[in-house]
């Protein structure tokens, strides 16, 4: 097995279970009276990162890997777990809001409103870059960005009508 494939089986693994950590949070948030909002445009994003990933499965999993891209991506694996820690069991992949709840400031909130889309607006670009796909990671970060000026947009929009500061 290749150095790219290895790196792609823990990168899905990894996706996989973040799926089942989600939907665990998810069903616990909505038994607790939260409402999911911008459920429209949710298939579409799990349609983008499914492409993505089988895109690198595709054109990458026998490549070289180049040691730099791989290890700013690494390294943007201890951000996703800091998002991860912050939000616990608030973190989804869904856009959920939880009457009553404060809003998380703390973590990497402190220093931006969106720090899991950083990561992963990152993490597009540079895994494929680290497979020698550039391409791919031009035409995924285009795709992504399209995606998250629907879901940053329905974001704010949830946050504002809820009564919190966005």
């Amino acid at each position: 097995m290749s150095a790219a494939a290895i790196i792609l089986s823990l990168v899905t693994l990894q996706r996989l279970g973040e799926l089942v950590l989600a939907r665990h949070n998810t069903q616990r948030l909505m038994a607790r009276g939260a409402i999911e909002v911008g459920a429209a445009h949710y298939p579409l994003l799990v349609s983008m990162h499914a492409a993505w990933l089988i895109a690198l499965w595709v054109y990458g999993y026998d490549q070289p890997v180049d040691p730099i891209p791989l290890i700013a991506f690494i390294g943007l694996q201890g951000l996703r777990c800091w998002v991860l820690v912050t939000l616990g069991p608030r973190w989804t992949t869904r856009i959920i809001v939880l009457p009553g709840a404060p809003l998380i400031t703390n973590g990497p909130y402190r220093y931006i409103a969106h720090p899991n889309y950083a990561v992963v607006v990152a993490e597009i670009a540079v895994l494929p870059l680290a497979l020698h796909l550039p391409l791919l990671a031009m035409i995924f970060s285009a795709l992504n960005a399209a995606v998250l000026a629907i879901r940053i947009r329905a974001e704010q929009h949830a946050l504002a009508t809820s009564g919190r500061p966005a």
